[in-house]
This record gives structure tokens, sequence and C-alpha cells, in this order.
């Protein structure tokens, strides 16, 4: 029988797992428009705007349930999180903003679409870098106490290789796994000039994401010690997340008889998902019982037992609410080819 406050954060790992596949496909799509905004022969921009114009609303549902999960479920965690990060955590949330009312603007603003455009697509990468930003700092190397209050050592942290191998990480994944999805959208869309463009992106970065994750593990032995041997215990996992990684990579040059193309893009996106499940669940498994090494475990972080039943209780009126929703929502976006082949943005 799993105890309250592993069940709690696994809620919260759930939240965060889906929360990074989908803005991490989110924040591409931005970028990609960005960059073949003027490459309109291709159709790319035309695709990612597709893609991206109902999808970044939906994806920041997720961050709010974050947020509130860890304040509600673990609000003795929540003092030190939120003075450690308030720094990066206040630019993530001015460049959230700044993105989402650009967004916003840039469907009724046609002479500024542009601008508009570029500042998205600069938001979108620069965020992820900072939002994963967040995993090293609770490794514990880079807070120090002064006079009783913790603080965040940004010299100690920006000099540091291992975060720099996670904002790689995050920045070409955020490259790769957007690669990934507008090729499949691309393909439903039957534009294949746009399919073109997108699978080759895939290609060019799943080997640069491939090394960014080795040199996480490299620095990771150096710096965090203690969460490298405690993933290493789970190894069998990390074969396996390889392996569907390999999986992803073949099944874009899969040959495909009902298409003037190869590729099997959704095989792919299937694949790679599974993937980064895997890798995530043996980093959140690695770092347990930690949230913030050392200071701040699970169990001195967790709230009372009633108020977890509570909240765990509206959690699930939630999901049930909710799910139906999201499920229409893949399906009247993902899978109505009469709105992905014939809309025009």
């Amino acid at each position: 029988m799993f105890e309250d406050e592993v069940i709690a954060i696994t809620l919260i790992w759930g939240f965060v797992f889906i929360y990074a596949v989908m803005a991490t496909m989110d924040f591409g799509a931005g970028f990609w428009s960005m960059i073949y905004i003027n490459r309109e022969q291709t159709k790319a921009t035309n695709i990612a705007n597709r893609y991206l114009s109902p999808t970044w609303e939906v994806t920041n549902v997720f961050i709010v349930a974050i947020v509130v999960a860890i304040v509600s479920l673990f609000p003795k965690a929540t003092y030190t999180l939120g003075t450690v990060l308030l720094i990066p955590g206040s630019i993530i949330l001015l460049l959230l903003s700044l993105r989402s009312a650009f967004l916003v603007f840039s469907h009724v603003a046609d002479e500024y679409v542009k601008l508009l455009t570029y500042v998205s697509g600069i938001c979108g990468i620069l965020i992820p870098g900072l939002l994963i930003s967040v995993l090293p700092i609770t490794h514990g190397n880079f807070i120090k106490v002064v006079n009783g209050v913790q603080q965040l050592q940004m010299g100690k942290l920006f000099t540091s290789p291992n975060e720099y191998a996670f904002i790689g990480f995050a920045i070409s994944s955020t490259l790769f796994l957007s690669s990934l999805l507008l090729a499949d959208f691309s393909k439903v869309a039957e534009e294949w000039e746009a399919y073109k463009v997108y699978r080759k992106g895939a290609i060019i970065t799943g080997p640069i994401l491939l090394i960014m994750s080795l040199l996480i593990m490299v620095t990771l032995q150096k710096e965090a010690p203690w969460l490298y041997n405690n993933m290493l215990s789970h190894i069998q996992w990390l074969i396996i997340s390889v392996a569907m990684f390999a999986l992803a990579g073949a099944a874009l040059v899969f040959p495909n008889r009902n298409a003037p193309i190869s590729g099997k893009p959704r095989l792919a996106v299937i694949a790679i998902t599974i993937q980064y499940f895997l890798a995530s669940y043996v980093y959140g498994r690695a770092h347990l019982p930690y949230i913030v090494y050392p200071s701040v475990t699970i169990r001195s972080g967790f709230t009372n037992q009633s108020n977890f039943h509570a909240v765990f209780a509206m959690y699930i009126v939630g999901f049930i609410i909710l799910f139906p929703g999201f499920f229409y929502f893949w399906r009247l976006f993902m899978k109505d080819k009469s709105y992905i082949r014939h809309k025009r943005t």
C-alpha cells in the first residue's frame, strides 16, 4: 500500500510529465513558425500556426495544476521552493505572460503579425531552458543558507556544466518533439513540403538530443552523485528508454505505401512519448524521497492527512470532469481533417 505522500508526489509528477510533453511541442511549434515565416512555399509556418492556435491555452492549464498541487499537497516545501525559485520563476512567468499576450494579439493585429511571431518564437525557446533549470536547483548544490534564509547562488548555478546540459536538453527536446508532431500534423494535412521540412528537422535534432541526454548523465556523476547512482539502479528502464528512442528514429525512415513520402511520424510520436515517460520515471524515482536535496523530503514537506484526502478527492472529481473535454479536444483538433487541411491562418 502506497503512503499518502508517495501518491501525492506521483500526482504532481503526472502533471509535470503531461505539461512537459505538451508544452515542449507547443513552444517548439511557435519557434518553427518563426523560423519558416519567410518560406511560404513550404507552408511550414501555416502548419505550425494551425497546431499552435488551439493548443497553447490547453497547455497552460497544466502549469496552473502543478502550482496548485504543490501548494496544496506540499505546503511545507512551498517556502523553500518559493524562496530559491523567486528570480527564475518570476522570469518564467513574465515570458509566459508575454508570449500568451502576443499569441492573442497575433490574431487581431495583421500588420504586426511577423513581429508577434518573432516574440512568440523567441519566448518559446527561452522558456523551456528556464523551466528545466528548476531541476538542477533541486539537486541541492546551488542553495546556501545565509542568516537562516535559503538563497539561490545564481553565479554558481550558471557556471555549472550540469545546468547547461539540462538547458541544452530542454532546447533540443523542444525542437525534436515539436518537429515530430508537426511532421505527423503535416502528413494528415497532406502538406508534403512541410512534412519534409519537419521530418528533416526531427532527424537533425534527434542525435543532438541524445548527446545532451548523455551530457546530463556525465555531469550528474560529478555534481549530484547521489542522483546519478540512484538512476543507475534503474538502468533497465533507461535501456528500454533508449530502445524506444531508437524506434522513434527508425520510424522516420520506414517506407510508407500510403503516401508519397517515407516515415511513420505517428509511430515516432508514440515511441518518443513512451521514451520520455520511462526516462522521467527513472529520474523521478531516483530523486525520491527528496523534493529539494537534502533539506526537503516528501515527508517533511507533506500536508496533513485529512487535507490530502480532501484535495485528492477534488482532483479526482476534476479529472472526471475534464478528461472527456480533453478527449473531445483531441478528436476535434488532431483528427479533424477538415480543420487540418482546409483552415488557413
